[in-house]
């Protein structure tokens, strides 16, 4: 290969990190926190390029948060203890007995592999739950269906967060992997939090600059199913107005995106986890893809 063709294979790569250099810029030393979930978390290819994203965002001076459910894997643990999967309102029902299985699938199984990708890269990710330094604390959630609160179990609604331990890891230069359990406020138990809510809290209380939700659509659809057009950007009130429109497993993603943006994040973005490197996609480059949620701009809310 002659230098002179050389140097022009080379020159895309070298376009390809100036325009990233805005972006580097902005985000230089902000915190982000990424829901990690949907096909990302089962597709090996797919989990090692996540990886590699996240310890791409690492050593570009960015603070990567990485929260986690296991819905797949939890429910294949289940049917091997011989316990039904049951969900209610879009929530698991979690028995006492499946409780113990969620936790030792989450904590023991899904974050465990999740920190030894990132670690390939380095002495970097640190796994925690929310019970860890009373990250997350929760009371019994009670879903509303039909007019009535009904009882799914182990299942909580989150009442505070400590973001302590998160902090001291960010500050040394670490990658904090946190698994969506929450210690209980009143009575000595653990729940099972929606992975997407306690992203959205835990983004908000850190003061993120950014929350991602990795998902396995394109982004909110415009006018679904009539059609797949991706609305590309909306302000928090246009959001608030969708949601009773949306399909059920949309919905607490989006509520997380709304709660963020209505509680000082910046930007929240539902991306597609099937694409690789989605992350790096959205933060670098001018294009984007997926949702992005922003708070409204003076006189925007309604």
């Amino acid at each position: 290969m002659t230098n002179v063709t050389r140097k022009h294979t080379a020159l895309p790569k070298a376009q390809t990190l100036i325009e990233a250099l805005p972006w580097l810029t902005r985000h230089h030393g902000k915190t982000v926190v990424i829901k990690f979930g949907g096909n990302a978390m089962i597709d090996d290819e797919l989990k090692a390029a996540f990886a590699q994203d996240v310890v791409f965002l690492r050593h570009a001076g960015l603070k990567p948060v990485v929260v986690h459910g296991g819905g797949p894997q939890i429910s294949a643990a289940l049917d091997r203890h011989g316990i039904v999967s049951e969900f209610k309102a879009g929530l698991r029902v979690t028995t006492e007995d499946a409780m113990d299985v969620v936790r030792m699938v989450l904590a023991g199984q899904v974050q465990r592999e999740l920190v030894g990708l990132l670690n390939q890269h380095g002495p970097l990710a640190v796994g925690l739950t929310g019970e860890d330094a009373h990250t997350i604390t929760a009371t019994k959630h009670r879903p509303e269906i039909d007019g009535e609160r009904v009882d799914i179990g182990r299942v909580g609604e989150i009442t505070d967060i400590d973001t302590g331990a998160i902090e001291a890891l960010l500050a040394d230069g670490r990658i904090p992997v946190v698994s969506s359990i929450a210690r209980s406020q009143d009575d000595g138990h653990v729940y099972n939090v929606n992975a997407d809510t306690a992203a959205a809290a835990l983004a908000a209380a850190l003061g993120a600059e950014t929350l991602m939700v990795l998902t396995d659509v394109e982004g909110l659809y415009e006018d679904w199913p009539d059609s797949d057009e991706v609305i590309s950007r909306l302000t928090a009130s246009q959001l608030e107005k969708l949601l009773p429109e949306l399909a059920s497993g949309m919905v607490p993603k989006m509520q997380g995106c709304l709660h963020a943006v209505r509680h000082g994040v910046t930007t929240a973005r539902v991306i597609d986890g099937r694409v690789q490197h989605s992350i790096l996609l959205e933060i670098f480059t001018d294009e984007g893809i997926g949702t992005m949620v922003v708070p409204d701009a003076e006189g925007d809310a309604v």
